[in-house]
């Protein structure tokens, strides 16, 4: 019965915490508050990860360190710095290998589909926050200070995400139009959270995946229009009423709401192909992606309940 801590206890981190703990390992669960899922074999611990004294004491003894954390996404370049240093520190200190859920804002717009070896070309915000963390990571890796792994998905698809498809899904459900800045019929990758736990286990405790990023295993591109009339018909709720929000107005929004006024950084994600190659990841560790039939219908029928 080995010891994993898990940082984080949002749609991620709990994926992860129930994975393991129903396979038989203990579970230390990590968030400001003490919150997570229940289950004999999850602690649930309340600490300020960015604490790296608190945290590695924490992680004595665990064979993993899973950075599931997910900071407010305006404050990025604010809670992300400290939190990744203590992370790393804990990791360097332990032995425990750092396996951290990233994203693929690191690459920046791409002319096709991005692969691990895509270069981490972002010149946003948030895309180098994420590589700074990935760059500091590796390099401790490579010095034998640390083993590292990183699983990056695309937007995702289940409950508790804030994906673009959680944003348009529920409204689709309740028969509502939909007004934002989306190219509704471009090619989109969808990855689905309980994969992305998977994928985060597996390239923990594998040490071929050490030392390097994955791709989360994820079904072949679908546009967000599709999707949605998919969801829809479901439960029978009425076609999708999709429109493209012009992006002066979501630049304008971005005056008003800090949110929006983040969303003009990702604005390429959502006005072309947006498409994810994850076959390494497929053909290494043995991860096959739920079929999107499956997962879609597991998503819609917990937003209707």
């Amino acid at each position: 019965m080995s010891l994993h801590v898990i940082v984080g206890a949002g749609p991620v981190g709990t994926a992860t915490a129930r994975i393991l703990a129903e396979r038989g390992d203990r579970v230390r669960l990590v968030t400001r508050r003490g919150t997570g899922p229940e289950h004999p074999a999850v602690e649930r611990i309340a600490a300020d990860a960015a604490d790296a004294e608190r945290l590695s004491a924490l992680t004595e003894d665990a064979v993993a360190l899973h950075n599931c954390a997910n900071p407010a996404y305006h404050r990025w370049p604010v809670d992300w710095p400290p939190l990744a240093a203590a992370l790393l520190t804990a990791a360097e200190r332990t032995g425990a290998v750092l396996a951290t859920v990233g994203n693929l804002y690191g690459y920046g717009p791409a002319d096709g589909p991005m692969t691990e070896a895509t270069p981490l070309a972002a010149t946003g915000t948030k895309g180098r926050v994420r590589n700074r963390m990935w760059t500091d990571a590796l390099a401790a890796h490579r010095a034998g200070r640390a083993r590292v792994t990183e699983v990056r998905g695309s937007d995702y698809v289940g409950v508790g995400g804030t994906s673009l498809a959680m944003m348009v899904l529920p409204r689709v459900l309740a028969g509502q139009r939909v007004f934002l800045p989306v190219d509704w019929d471009a090619p989109h990758t969808w990855t689905y959270i309980p994969d992305v736990a998977r994928t985060l286990v597996a390239a923990a405790t594998d040490e071929r995946a050490w030392g390097r990023a994955w791709h989360v295993p994820s079904v072949p591109a679908v546009p967000m229009r599709d999707l949605a009339a998919r969801a829809a018909a479901l439960v029978g709720a009425p076609a999708p009423r999709l429109a493209r929000m012009p992006y002066p107005v979501l630049w304008l929004g971005g005056l008003a709401n800090p949110m929006a006024r983040e969303l003009r950084e990702t604005a390429y994600q959502f006005d072309r192909p947006f498409v994810m190659d994850s076959t390494a990841a497929t053909a290494a560790l043995g991860i096959e992606p739920t079929p999107l039939g499956e997962s879609l219908a597991r998503t819609v029928a917990a937003l209707a309940g």
